[in-house]
């Protein structure tokens, strides 16, 4: 039976505004129909959809839940649990009660599990909107039950535990786990419907602090079962332990490789291109984000280019500008460093990049004009070069993660069948 979910008014108006005085806000994201620039970021729904149907095969028929934090790792994350939703996923994961709502409202129907543990005072507005909470306290029991017991939400409160197997952020430890079990025997009003665990290390080059956290995982299951608890899901597997085989029990959580981009495998390289896969099974990278030329320049030898000079020509050169900048997401690290595309050929970025704008020495293209489009991440059409997540965070020293969930919500987002 599927749950019914309140009303957005019925619920911010009586349960959590009553208790907090509060109203769930998100952030308004640009609109394409608001959009006067032309930078703009294209989501491939096709490649998005391809990508699931590897992680699955990968699975070997465990449950697939997407993780969609950070607004679905800057895609847009309604768009995109929509149509992960309607290509099979089995639920959601986010990190917030505000991302878990904004997927209920957006229509979402299948399972979401809310993963940060933080639920301040909206405890009945998290159930009450049909969210699955994860707990790791046992103050969270407690309030659950006694929520339960008023009357307020329905028993059982269906919950997944999380264990500390090596993480050391969030999880009850194997030494807590005991008398967590006495304090579920004290609430019977909430029921341990998932057992959960994050890898710290599913990316190294090794797996011993890998092999060590599911030892633990497999004791803290044995432990509950001793206690009388027994999950019927178990989930460990982020995106770099299901592309290593690893840990698929009952669910897998991949976040990164939904959006076509393979973890890093320690100093063994990039998982990138999936190598021990067919080519037809290989991540395609799901988002690109475009802009065009608005003004060219000619830079004589020795003048300077950009904030505090960073770049000065040493030829005469063609510089062209572009309306995208590190408030966009562009980091600015990758000033006289990283390079954008340009007629299906890598050029240049030079220069300090602005908050709004950056500078590329097109100098060895006679043919640019204005209104040229200009792809800072992802391919272009005429050509064979990507300018990948996983470049730009090389450049940067951070990882892809970041590249993506950077891209600001003031760089529309356009929803692309090609």
């Amino acid at each position: 039976m599927e749950p019914v979910f309140a009303s957005e008014h019925a619920v911010t108006r009586t349960a959590f505004e009553r208790d907090t005085g509060t109203r769930v806000a998100k952030p308004r994201r640009a609109a394409p129909s608001d959009a006067v620039r032309p930078t703009r970021a294209e989501i491939n729904l096709q490649a998005l959809r391809h990508n699931l149907a590897v992680v699955q095969r990968l699975a070997a028929g465990a449950r697939v839940w997407a993780v969609l934090k950070a607004d679905g790792y800057g895609h847009g994350a309604p768009a995109v649990a929509r149509t992960l939703e309607r290509a099979g996923a089995h639920g959601f994961c986010v990190a917030l009660l505000e991302e878990g709502i904004e997927l209920r409202e957006a229509g979402i129907r299948v399972p979401i599990l809310v993963m940060g543990g933080y639920y301040g005072a909206a405890y009945e507005e998290l159930l009450v909107r049909g969210l699955t909470p994860v707990i790791y306290d046992r103050t969270q029991v407690e309030r659950f039950a006694r929520l339960a017991r008023a009357g307020r939400i329905d028993a059982p409160v269906r919950v997944h535990l999380k264990v500390d197997t090596g993480m050391a952020r969030l999880g009850v430890t194997l030494d807590e786990l005991r008398s967590f079990g006495t304090i579920l025997e004290r609430f019977p009003e909430v029921r341990i419907e998932g057992l959960m665990t994050h890898f710290a290390s599913a990316d190294d080059a090794t797996t011993e602090a890998m092999d060590e956290q599911l030892r633990l995982f497999e004791e803290a299951s044995a432990e509950l079962r001793r206690i009388g608890v027994h999950p019927t899901l178990r989930h460990a597997a982020n995106s770099a332990a299901l592309l290593r085989g690893w840990a698929r029990f009952d669910a897998v959580r991949p976040g990164l490789a939904l959006f076509g981009i393979a973890p890093r495998l320690g100093e063994l390289g990039e998982l990138g291109e999936l190598g021990e896969l067919p080519e037809p099974e290989s991540l395609r990278q799901v988002m690109r984000v475009r802009t065009e030329v608005i003004a060219l320049r000619d830079v004589a030898p020795g003048n300077p280019v950009g904030y505090s000079g960073l770049w000065k020509a040493t030829r005469p050169s063609r510089i062209a500008t572009v309306p995208i900048g590190y408030a966009d997401g562009v980091p600015r690290a990758l000033s006289n460093r990283g390079h954008m595309l340009v007629h299906g050929r890598r050029v240049p970025i030079v220069g300090a990049i602005s908050m709004d704008m950056a500078m590329l020495d097109v100098t060895e293209l006679a043919q640019v004009a204005l209104r040229d489009e200009v792809v800072v991440l992802g391919s272009q059409e005429g050509g064979n070069e990507l300018i990948s997540a996983s470049e730009i965070a090389d450049h940067c020293g951070t990882i892809p993660w970041e590249v993506l969930t950077s891209v600001s919500r003031r760089v529309p987002r356009f929803y692309r069948e090609p």
